[in-house]
């Protein structure tokens, strides 16, 4: 199970470089998927074989310059409801603001680990401002200078030792696991509750895999699998619902936890920012996909024609990836609620594809020696041998090419649309790798 660590503190303390620093020798991988960068917020991070999400709560805010304490009184409680250990950022030449005193007495209350990150330490003279933090009663403050990285070493070793230890998860490691996410009030229980129906007794629940996601095994009309239920969709939930960012932050656990996620979009509202948020988490995961549009019952216009029309704009919206399965459902009514499981189903056996070299070679060879990548300051780059990686978590392709820097996205996207127009990969990323020969 990943951890989640929150940054939390007032505007201007450093979160966002802070998150840089921590996020930065990831993100160059996990951002191949174009379009995310509007949300800088989530990234991952590894240290010394601990690997951790980390979220910058106070990206979320639109104008952050004025916020009010009210805003990051709801950030920091949701940080304290979801993370597993906090950064709490404060600045060493400002030493304790009153809006300092505020977060730290939420953070005192809560039982979660934080840790006093005291910003912004670029000599050492600043050094002797520190203690002045010990009055926030959270224990040492930790020196770094976010900018410069000095400390963040330190910083990190003291982080990965606040990680609960994963605790033996004890689910079948074969069977799919589906997580149904969406922004608020979409229907995610509603459709959760139609999968389950009454017969509660065909659903078996393993809590204690860990204190945040509950595995629900679901056995009928012949499908086998886990449903991920963070305990989120259970209580009702403490901070208000209005937060733009609160259901992005809530679906990271699910998606995290997942293989396939089925992401809800409502009929009567259309796509909205915060559905193109989860959308990227899910990409940023290399989770498989299938959206499920909500409420269909209450269109007016129910054509072939207007569903043509939804459909597109759900996939130009999400381009550059769209091989997906887009179900029109209504979790009230039920109508098409197993069709939807069907492509969860589905979506996850295409994760598994396995193709045998020689099919690549000769389906693709001829395709490329047609269509050469664009030669280059008069160098002609040619594509010999193609196979899938064994044990990638999605389909992996590598192309070998006598000369690889060459090959650019808008060709390797061309390779990728061969790739699925040939075999059924929809709903799962596919990664594409040009290395030397």
């Amino acid at each position: 199970m990943g951890n989640l660590v929150a940054i939390v503190g007032r505007p201007n303390v450093g979160k966002s470089t802070l998150f840089n620093r921590l996020t930065q020798t990831r993100q160059a991988i996990v951002d191949e998927t174009a379009g995310t960068t509007r949300d800088r917020q989530y990234g991952k991070s590894e240290w010394v074989g601990h690997e951790f999400s980390v979220v910058d709560t106070g990206g979320w805010v639109v104008n952050s310059d004025d916020i009010f304490e009210e805003e990051i009184r709801k950030q920091v409680l949701l940080a304290v409801e979801e993370a597993d250990v906090i950064l709490f950022l404060v600045d060493i030449k400002n030493g304790v603001t009153d809006l300092d005193a505020e977060v730290a007495s939420i953070l005192r209350r809560s039982n979660k680990p934080v840790i006093v990150v005291a910003n912004k330490t670029d000599n050492n003279e600043l050094r002797y401002n520190a203690p002045e933090f010990y009055g926030l009663g959270l224990g040492d403050p930790y020196c770094i200078s976010a900018m410069t990285g000095s400390g963040t070493g330190e910083l990190l070793d003291l982080l990965v030792s606040k990680f609960r230890k994963g605790s033996s998860e004890i689910y079948d490691e074969h069977l799919p696991r589906l997580a149904v996410v969406g922004r608020p009030n979409v229907g995610k229980s509603s459709i959760i509750n139609s999968f389950i129906g009454e017969e509660r007794n065909i659903v078996t629940e393993i809590a204690g895999t860990t204190r945040d996601s509950i595995y629900t095994r679901y056995n009928k009309f012949g499908f086998d699998f886990y449903l991920v239920d963070t305990a989120g969709i259970r209580r009702k939930n403490k901070v208000s619902e209005d937060l733009e960012y609160y259901s992005v932050v809530r679906s990271i656990r699910a998606i995290e936890n997942s293989d396939v996620c089925i992401l809800m979009l409502d009929a009567t509202r259309g796509i909205e920012n915060q559905d193109l948020n989860i959308f990227s988490l899910i990409q940023k995961n290399r989770k498989g996909l299938v959206v499920v549009v909500n409420k269909w019952d209450l269109v007016e216009e129910k054509s072939s024609k207007a569903i043509k029309v939804f459909e597109e704009a759900i996939r130009s919206r999400m381009a550059p990836f769209v091989d997906f399965p887009i179900v029109f459902a209504s979790a009230l009514t039920k109508q098409r609620i197993l069709k939807v499981l069907e492509e969860a189903n589905q979506v996850y056996k295409n994760r598994t594809l396995k193709i045998p070299t020689n099919q690549l070679n000769e389906e693709l060879l001829p395709l490329i020696e047609a269509y050469p990548p664009p030669s280059n300051k008069g160098k002609y780059i040619k594509i010999k041998y193609i196979t899938q990686l064994p044990n990638g978590r999605v389909p992996s392709f590598v192309f070998f090419a006598n000369l690889p820097q060459y090959i650019k996205d808008p060709y390797k996207r061309f390779l990728e649309n061969k790739i699925r127009e040939k075999w059924n990969l929809k709903g799962t990323p596919i990664n594409i790798y040009i290395r030397q020969k």
